[in-house]
């Protein structure tokens, strides 16, 4: 069977794969849960039970009944999967589907600059090793990161490891953050120049980026949001055009949940590669061999679900 994507036909292949799979391993047999981010193809996506954001998958996996999770996104997902349900088979159906920026801190670096400023809270972004934020004191999404900063009761925060989103949540909070040169290669190779060239081409749309966005091209946007919280807005919005700064992966999303909207991609390349690395076989192969499976070792977990916790509890 030829799986497309990202059209009708593609969607027709979705419907008769899924229906093909749970004939050989019906997902209620092994009572299993398909979490699929925002960011995947669209044919994965269709056939989830639950879609959506990172902190909306994180607060899945920790509520979830079922005793495998597939998780269709990137490794700190699946890992935070795995701290949220050490019970539970956490599987990561493309096993190679990392995250960069997550590999842009590594523990023994922020613990360098732990020392360097001792009296500062550490707020790490989910986008990171479970090694990462099993030494931070609590862990944001970019939903609710300038939340998170404004519940800390300290005046320094080390923000890791997205300098952008750092700087994004410094403009709402009087607190001092000391941001890592970290970034998201999809979300940080929009430019001032591609926003200019679409109000040119869409004058009456509305501009919306994500937090991770370089500083000048959230200058330039209507509105700031997260993954979800773009569709939160749009969906009830009076207004019917939209130019989206975010991943390309969301616009299925979107025209599902706001089909009389009309919205533009500020870039057609603005597309993660390794969020494309999950496709239908990949998820039937997990379901029947229950496997990759992602586990955290224990007193890494133990440790790491203390800031998750925290995050989870605002």
């Amino acid at each position: 069977m030829i799986l497309e994507s990202n059209n009708q036909r593609g969607y027709h292949h979705a419907r008769e794969y899924i229906a093909y799979r749970k004939d050989l391993t019906d997902e209620r047999e092994r009572n299993a849960v398909i979490l699929s981010h925002n960011y995947q193809p669209y044919e994965v996506q269709d056939i989830a039970d639950i879609v959506g954001d990172s902190l909306e998958l994180s607060r899945a996996a920790a509520f979830v009944e079922n005793e495998v999770i597939v998780f269709c996104g990137v490794d700190f997902m699946a890992e935070t999967a795995a701290i949220l349900s050490p019970h539970k088979k956490a599987l990561l159906p493309a096993a190679d589907a990392c995250c960069p920026m997550a590999a842009m801190i590594a523990p023994e670096e922020l613990n360098y600059v732990k020392s360097r400023y001792p009296d500062a809270a550490v707020v790490c972004y989910i986008n990171t090793t479970a090694e990462v934020k099993a030494n931070c004191d609590i862990c944001c999404t970019s939903s609710n990161a300038v939340n998170v900063v404004n519940s800390l009761d300290r005046e320094q925060i080390i923000f890791v490891p997205d300098q952008n989103l750092a700087r994004y949540v410094a403009r709402f909070t009087d607190k001092e953050i000391l941001p890592r040169e970290g970034y998201c290669i999809v979300h940080d190779q929009f430019t001032p120049e591609q926003v200019r060239k679409a109000k040119q081409s869409y004058p009456e749309a509305t501009v919306i980026v994500h937090p991770e966005c370089r500083p000048e091209v959230i200058d330039l946007a209507d509105h700031i949001a997260s993954t979800s919280g773009i569709i939160r807005h749009i969906c009830p919005s009076k207004n019917y055009e939209f130019i989206i700064g975010i991943e390309v992966g969301i616009l299925h999303r979107i025209k599902k949940e706001c089909p009389d909207k009309q919205c533009h991609p500020l870039s057609d390349r603005a597309v993660c590669r390794n969020m494309k690395k999950t496709d239908l076989s990949k998820v039937h192969a997990a379901l029947l061999h229950l496997k990759p499976r992602i586990t955290v070792p224990a007193d890494v977990a133990i440790k790491a679900r203390v800031a998750i916790d925290r995050m989870l509890s605002l």
